[in-house]
């Protein structure tokens, strides 16, 4: 039976195939970032309308750090599928930590460098203003830390990779 990925992989044009196969650990990286990025939404705007409508910095962090966690659990099966290192969570709260900041600075920025808030702005204005700063620049830039730093400092020990490492290289053990 093939895989979860072996099945996408079938759906998916064949000259657009070896770019995905050669990048597969970008591209798991980008699925569980987008599935993060949703919970992320959807936890952020349910904080920001109802318990902490007026604490949307407050809103966003809860929210990423909650995505954070999920984050861990499926980069570290699923992306990078690291060896257990023992100091590998600790490094990957430092980085998340670090990724939080990151990814928090747009909307400070845009909330109380900028003031793009009520009663200077409009309502939509600064929902739109929130959204662009907060959910789409900083998670921009707190993703690219993150799989920089991943790569860099937390998900170093690779899994041997069972394509490359199962198939006898031709003329070998000849």
């Amino acid at each position: 039976m093939p895989s979860p990925t072996q099945r996408v992989l079938s759906r998916v044009p064949p000259r657009l195939r070896p770019f995905l196969v050669r990048h597969r650990r970008l591209v798991k990286f980008l699925l569980v970032g987008g599935t993060c990025f949703l919970l992320t939404m959807a936890v952020n705007y349910g904080l920001r309308h109802t318990l902490l409508s007026e604490k949307p910095v407050v809103a966003l962090t809860i929210a990423t750090v909650l995505a954070t966690a999920v984050s861990y659990v499926l980069n570290r099966q699923w992306s990078f599928r690291a060896h257990g290192r023992q100091r590998e969570a600790v490094l990957y709260l430092v980085v998340s930590g670090l990724a939080v900041l990151v990814n928090d600075a747009p909307l400070v920025a845009s909330r109380y460098l900028l003031d793009l808030r009520e009663p200077r702005v409009s309502a939509f204005t600064e929902e739109a203003a929130d959204f662009l700063s907060g959910m789409i620049v900083g998670t921009l830039l707190a993703m690219v830390f993150r799989y920089w730093a991943m790569n860099r400092w937390v998900f170093t020990h690779r899994a041997e990779d069972p394509v490359r490492t199962d198939r006898p290289r031709a003329g070998a053990g000849r």
